[in-house]
């Protein structure tokens, strides 16, 4: 065990943090749990488990006692590294690694790696799904558990969600498999540019850190190009595209290696609508390939699957009106993604909330493409309407709440009500699985 006997420093009583201290105590670390923050007396009861576990904790502030004693710090994901106390450990020369790292290090299981700015969720649920029919494995990282939670399991893999904030904390990571669904520009301020953002999801792709497998899209320009400097052996996906890769032909999934062809799975069999889920479909075929599944697993894996929540998840059928809950769209690339999944119907689309103020050009393109009706709430609504309408998208009515939006989509009695809001949550919602709960909740009420 690489912590033991070592005097560990844990920042942020999170849930990643809270599962790093305990099992760098249990692996036999002294462990100091430190939260910057003042806490709410909801925190109390963590602080006394931590307590009971022999863990010693501190909050509203990282004081020196700690941070000096500290051999390695173990960093949450909310922390940026431009942070005062990121830039006072690597001064004191103290290592600094994330939770993702911790649960590398201390487990024996291979890991596969799946970031990228969108799809990564569905990716990762669908993968391990797929891989959990044969092997024992489980989803961890940003879709459900911390790793360090199950570092101590008999598993064979872990299929691991990691964001760009846990993989630039990372510095002996090598997984099994490394998987890049897509890169848009996101988490700038956080990373301190659009390059470092790139850097740190491409630190698990090279060397120190190279997988022995590399999957990446052959539809992302900026991947295809990477795909030249990645290392280990590379697999490009959504193209039909050197001997290995993944695509689409004929209205069929085919998985290629050596030049050698093999049908998978028909489009029309895939419960899974839009290209791009059809892309997050390949990623986990690749990954069930390489960890040895057969075709006929993977086809009845993928068959059966059903999409997570709030990632365009269909919700409920009624009087010829389809609705989608894709509350997961933060950004307005991730909610073009969805807005390209519809052709030639009716769509109304419901966006908005706090703006992360990205370029709405694109966006506002695929609106003009695939959608009839916009209906605008929170605090961009005025932003967007007028980036809309200088793109030539005039068709936008503006409500105050989720529920008036909804009842003026049913109104109005679109093919489709599809709730994608290329924003933020927390003007209105404490996150953005709570604005996807209160759409599906209303939804359900009034049909």
């Amino acid at each position: 065990m690489i912590v033991t006997g070592k005097k560990v420093l844990v920042l942020g009583l999170s849930k990643s943090g809270i599962s790093a201290a305990k099992l760098a105590k249990r692996h036999g670390a002294e462990v100091y749990l430190s939260e910057g923050k003042d806490i709410t007396e909801d925190k109390l009861p963590q602080i006394k488990d931590l307590n009971d576990l022999g863990i010693h904790t501190e909050y509203s502030g990282h004081s020196e006692n700690f941070i000096n004693m500290a051999e390695l710090a173990v960093t949450s994901p909310g922390i940026p590294p431009h942070s005062d106390i990121i830039k006072t450990l690597r001064a004191k020369n103290i290592p600094v690694i994330s939770e993702l790292e911790l649960a590398y290090r201390e487990s024996n299981t291979p890991f596969i790696i799946i970031t990228g700015t969108n799809g990564k969720t569905t990716t990762t649920a669908l993968t391990e799904h797929i891989l959990s029919k044969k092997l024992k494995t489980k989803a961890c990282g940003n879709i459900g558990f911390p790793p360090c939670d199950m570092a101590d399991e008999d598993l064979d893999y872990f299929v691991c969600e990691a964001s760009s904030f846990q993989l630039e904390m990372t510095k002996e990571l090598k997984p099994f498999i490394s998987v890049w669904t897509n890169f848009t520009p996101d988490h700038i301020d956080w990373h301190q540019g659009l390059e470092n953002y790139f850097k740190a999801k491409a630190k698990v792709f090279r060397q120190p850190q190279a997988p022995k497998y590399s999957i990446l899209n052959a539809k992302d320009p900026k991947l295809l190009e990477f795909a030249k400097e990645a290392d280990g052996e590379i697999f490009m996906f959504a193209g039909n595209i050197g001997a290995n890769c993944c695509y689409e032909k004929n209205n069929e999934i085919i998985f290629k290696r050596n030049n050698i062809e093999e049908p998978v799975i028909k489009l029309s069999e895939c419960p899974l609508i839009g290209e791009h889920n059809y892309q997050n479909i390949m990623c986990a075929i690749i990954c069930a390939k390489l960890t040895g599944i057969d075709n006929n697993t993977i086809k009845q894996a993928i068959m059966e699957f059903k999409a997570p929540e709030h990632r365009l998840e269909k919700i409920a059928q009624k009087n010829g009106i389809t609705f989608y809950n894709d509350s997961k769209a933060t950004n307005p690339e991730a909610a073009i993604v969805a807005i390209n999944s519809f052709n030639n119907t009716d769509v109304v689309l419901i966006a908005g909330g706090r703006d992360k103020n990205t370029d709405l050009k694109e966006f506002c393109n695929s609106v003009k493409k695939h959608i009839k009706t916009v209906i605008l709430i929170g605090e961009a609504a005025d932003r967007f309407e007028e980036n809309l309408k200088q793109n030539g998208f005039t068709n936008i009515l503006r409500e105050k709440s989720m529920e008036e939006a909804i009842d003026k989509g049913i109104e109005l009695h679109p093919d489709v009500v599809l709730l994608s809001p290329a924003c933020a949550s927390f003007d209105m919602f404490k996150s953005y699985e709570n604005r996807g709960e209160v759409f599906k909740k209303y939804v359900l009420s009034r049909i």
